[in-house]
């Protein structure tokens, strides 16, 4: 029965990635911004204009275009069902080489940021909703309210100020090191990771150092929705027949909150794997601040040189992690409820 549900939602998500990959290459083209022109000169001899569409093989009907994307054409040029992202216009580079190099930073810098915010958020939802009213929840409720009401750049320059600045205790936003050290070979592409299979440790404590500030700058942000969600989802489940039932039996109050919150962690989840997903692209503005290089300030880039092949592989493969994390969540919630596979 598991098995079959997860063949079911895996199948929904592929069909998905699907019809959001063709959907993308139309909806790009359909925008008022000539690649062509950009790439020549809006001065340029019409002969020049001609020899530029034909290299990017623009000058082709749309929908053979659409069959040279995803592989039908391979001996035009390799698609996706050769395993190519295509070459950017910009930088004549492959596009999955470029991804491979910004993707990790974000992956690192996210995951990282969710972590501490879960472990910050879950324990104060939990105890604002074990104590309803009292000054501890209503301290939730305003610092919940308070970590959301600004956006990431501003705290995250609120906090260069106050940590590098003022207090000195965090390094200058200067990307993932300092400039004058030496980054180790790129096995993984996650600076920590690489910095210990290279035995670097100094490396690995510089760079999880360089990450503090633009990871708790993240961590504050996520960490207040998250704690309103689990706060709200336990204070619920603790009304529950169940917990009642377990109240009325005598059952210890740690043992009682303990089922409350497995209750209360399913809905909630599902939030943070929404939250996961959109922060994969929207963390650009935290990586400007702190000069990180991710995936949000390629695809800025890729957006305003009009570079086709980089805005397809970064929705590409943004939805695709998107969605493995939605499988990854379904299979929580199966665990956490079995009855969801059935």
């Amino acid at each position: 029965m598991l098995f079959r549900y997860i063949s079911k939602r895996f199948a929904v998500g592929l069909i998905q990635l699907i019809g959001l990959t063709i959907a993308v290459f139309f909806l790009i083209r359909l925008l008022p911004a000539d690649p062509v022109s950009r790439l020549v000169g809006m001065n340029s001899s019409a002969e020049a204009y001609a020899q530029a569409a034909k290299q990017l093989g623009v000058d082709r009907p749309l929908l053979a275009q659409l069959a040279t994307y995803l592989g039908f054409q391979p001996d035009i040029a390799p698609g996706l069902l050769q395993g190519s992202l295509g070459v950017s216009w910009v930088t004549g580079t492959p596009v999955t080489t470029e991804i491979a190099a910004y993707l990790p930073v974000t992956i690192e810098l996210v995951t990282l940021s969710f972590i501490l915010a879960l472990a910050v958020a879950v324990p104060i939802g939990m105890f604002g909703a074990l104590n309803p009213g009292g000054k501890a929840d209503k301290g939730v409720f305003v610092y919940s309210l308070f970590a959301g009401s600004q956006p990431e750049f501003w705290w995250g320059l609120l906090f260069v100020y106050l940590f590098f600045f003022q207090l000195g205790i965090a390094p200058a936003p200067l990307g993932r090191l300092s400039p004058m050290s030496s980054p180790p070979d790129v096995v993984t592409g996650f600076m920590t990771i690489d910095a210990l299979i290279a035995g670097q440790f100094d490396i690995f404590v510089e760079a999880l150092h360089h990450l503090m500030l633009p990871v708790f700058t993240m961590a504050f942000i996520l960490s207040g929705p998250i704690i309103k969600m689990v706060r709200q989802n336990m204070a619920r489940a603790l009304q529950s027949d169940f917990v009642l039932y377990a109240n009325c039996a005598g059952l210890p109050r740690a043992r009682v909150a303990r089922y409350a919150l497995r209750a209360a962690m399913a809905p909630s989840m599902t939030l943070i794997g929404i939250l996961y997903g959109f922060m994969l692209s929207g963390a650009v503005l935290t990586e400007s601040v702190f000069s990180l290089g991710g995936i949000g300030q390629y695809a800025i880039s890729a957006v305003l040189n009009y570079d086709y092949p980089a805005i397809q592989a970064v929705v590409l493969v943004i939805t695709a992690i998107s969605l493995v994390v939605y499988l990854a969540l379904d299979l929580i919630h199966a665990a956490i409820d079995p009855r969801i596979a059935y």
